[in-house]
This record gives C-alpha cells, structure tokens and sequence, in this order.
C-alpha cells in the first residue's frame, strides 16, 4: 500500500479536538491578509481561502459579523456578499478555466458547518473529471497546488478589480 502524506492537515483535525476560535472574526481582524490567506476586503465582508480546499481555488465569502444565519444578514451585507461571489467566479474562470463550480452555505452543524456560528459561502471551482480513482476507492484527495502559489494567483486578479 502506498500513503500520501498531508501533514499540514494535522491543524485541522487538532484544532477541532481542542475547540477553536472563529477563523472569520480573528482572521480579518489581524490585518495579516497575505498570511491569513484574505483576497479581498469590502465595507461589510471579505473574501477568503479555503485552506483545507476541496479543490484548488476554493473561496469562502463572509461577513464581518458574527452571526449564524442568512436570515440574520441585513441587505448591505447580502448585496456585498454576492457580489463577492459573483467576482470570485469571474477570476477563477479567469485563473483556473473551471468547467463549473460548486456554491453554497451549509448552515448549523448538522448541515456541515465547520463554523457553524458564523455563517460563511464556499465557492468550489469544479472540473470534468476532478472526481476520479482517488476519492472513490482510495478515500484520498489530491490537491494539485500549494496554497501560497493559489493565493498569489488569485490575488493579482483581485487587486485589478474594483
């Protein structure tokens, strides 16, 4: 049998056991864009990497504030949030050529929230074929590019952008 060795994963799984904190309030508040992985900053929300992505490009839209559910959005934050989105979408076609993306909000733990009191959006560009042998049978994903790299890709497309 052969392993694939993922160590950085270990924050992941050691941050769960140990409780955490919201990475969507303390990481915008540090003003440490390039290392906390922050493409992007509006008035109510900001853009930011996945860095457990399921795909390379995986982007996650917040609002400053810490609250739990779309319902609890006012329209200043909805509108900003999607417009977020939508120029996310238009850059990742743009950096990555995607065939398609994934985009949602899973709300509450039982949906799958990670952060289930800060409510967060995930865009996950997808291609034909990105499900292969790997997931299936191995029960292992392959991400095919270091998130630094991800980030200064992104990143000059975001700084172009108004």
């Amino acid at each position: 049998m052969k392993k694939l060795w993922s160590p950085w994963r270990v924050k992941y799984i050691e941050g769960f056991k140990k409780g955490y904190e919201c990475i969507f309030c303390t990481k915008p508040s540090s003003k440490k864009d390039r290392q906390n992985f922050i493409l992007k900053r509006g008035k109510y929300s900001f853009v930011i990497m996945n860095i457990f992505p399921y795909n390379p490009g995986h982007l996650m839209v917040a609002p400053y504030r810490h609250i739990a559910g779309l319902d609890e959005l006012n329209i200043k934050e909805i509108s900003e949030m999607m417009s977020f989105i939508r120029k996310s979408i238009k850059i990742l076609k743009k950096a990555y050529n995607p065939d398609g993306f994934n985009i949602g909000v899973n709300m509450g733990k039982t949906a799958g929230a990670g952060f289930e009191e800060h409510i967060h959006f995930h865009i996950v560009p997808r291609w034909s074929g990105d499900t292969n042998f790997m997931p299936v049978i191995a029960e292992t994903k392959v991400i095919s590019e270091e998130l630094k790299r991800t980030y200064s890709k992104l990143k000059k497309h975001y700084d172009k952008s108004r």
